[in-house]
């Protein structure tokens, strides 16, 4: 099977394989894992932030970051598709007692001005408090876009100067640093707290790390604590992701170049897709040209040997990475070129 559903399917490198066999390891909970301290320092250290913790998952990072950042009653500002509301099973409301602010954006992007108008009147007692903004960089279903660098500025001063925490949802934030030419650590200054995720692109296993001030980090410890998160002998694990952030960030450049590939001669064969939207790994796809819906499309193809996700009722979603390679990627495109009606 050629696997474009996710690049959260890629399989650990055999470097991962070994730093894990042979991994220092302790307690965590007591601090007294040294691989999981040398993850989280790297972490923070290559973000520009002062201190990092280890989570399970990019959906424990998000949601540590909300539960630490705001207060029962209070209320996010967040664009209308982002993860942390749509892929999150409601954890912001059933962990956090926050609700969303949800503002609509073009492939995932808010404009600055469309924030600015969703801040709450703090002297209106009607309101909930805007406690904190978050912004996804790369967009999951905005299809891998890059925030503009200008509007992140711009947001982030805006919600400096009101007392408003900004939160990154930077999943993919290696990509958009691969992809902007700017570095992780100037995205990660316009943000507060930064989620990333080890266990898609850069092919670890398992796990995110949430970044930060001390003094937030601190009590994100207890959060993720609170949510059951505490590991003992995590080291074995985090020692994948050591070898994620040491080699594997520079390779998605290939990805990038793939999914232009899939995007580029999707459309030559006839389908709906535009090379010019595909910013990092992922080509959004529209198959209303074979005469079958996505979820029908994504059926056909997986019996003939290609997998992929449907994200509306006309669009697939291709995502490519470091186990999918070019010849793979050629392959793909004629298998679903037969299937366009003649």
């Amino acid at each position: 099977m050629i696997d474009l559903r996710s690049d959260t399917v890629t399989q650990p490198t055999q470097a991962m394989r070994d730093a894990m066999a042979t991994a220092e390891v302790g307690d965590d909970v007591y601090r007294e894992d040294p691989t999981v301290c040398r993850l989280e320092e790297l972490g923070a250290r290559m973000l520009g932030k002062e201190a990092g913790l280890f989570v399970v998952s990019g959906t424990m990072g998000n949601q540590v970051a909300i539960m630490t950042h705001a207060q029962r009653g209070d209320e996010i500002i967040t664009e209308a598709e982002s993860h942390v509301f749509y892929y999150e099973a409601g954890a912001m409301a059933a962990l956090s007692g926050v609700q969303a602010r949800q503002v609509p954006g073009r492939r995932g992007i808010m404009e600055p001005d469309d924030v600015k108008r969703a801040i709450r009147d703090t002297g209106n007692v009607h309101f909930p408090r805007t406690a904190l903004i978050a912004i996804e960089n790369t967009h999951n279903r905005g299809g891998g876009a890059v925030w503009p660098i200008e509007y992140v500025r711009e947001i982030s001063a805006m919600a400096r100067a009101r007392g408003i925490v900004v939160h990154m949802d930077g999943a993919r934030i290696f990509n958009a640093s691969v992809a902007s030419g700017i570095a992780a650590d100037v995205w990660a200054s316009y943000a507060d707290s930064v989620m990333f995720c080890l266990s898609k692109g850069l092919c670890a296993p398992v796990g995110s790390l949430l970044v930060g001030s001390v003094d937030f980090i601190e009590q994100a410890r207890r959060n993720r604590k609170r949510m059951g998160g505490g590991m003992r002998q995590a080291g074995i694990i985090a020692a994948a992701g050591i070898v994620a952030l040491e080699t594997m960030i520079d390779r998605l450049a290939e990805d990038h170049a793939n999914a232009r590939l899939l995007a580029s001669e999707l459309a030559a064969a006839g389908f709906g897709a535009d090379t010019a939207s595909v910013e990092t790994n992922m080509a959004m796809v529209d198959v209303s040209r074979s005469g079958m819906t996505a979820a029908e499309f994504k059926a056909g193809a997986r019996e003939r040997g290609v997998l992929c996700n449907d994200v509306t009722a006309t669009n697939i979603r291709l995502v490519t990475h470091h186990d999918v390679t070019a010849e793979q990627c050629h392959e793909a495109v004629g298998i679903m070129a037969s299937m366009l009606k003649s």
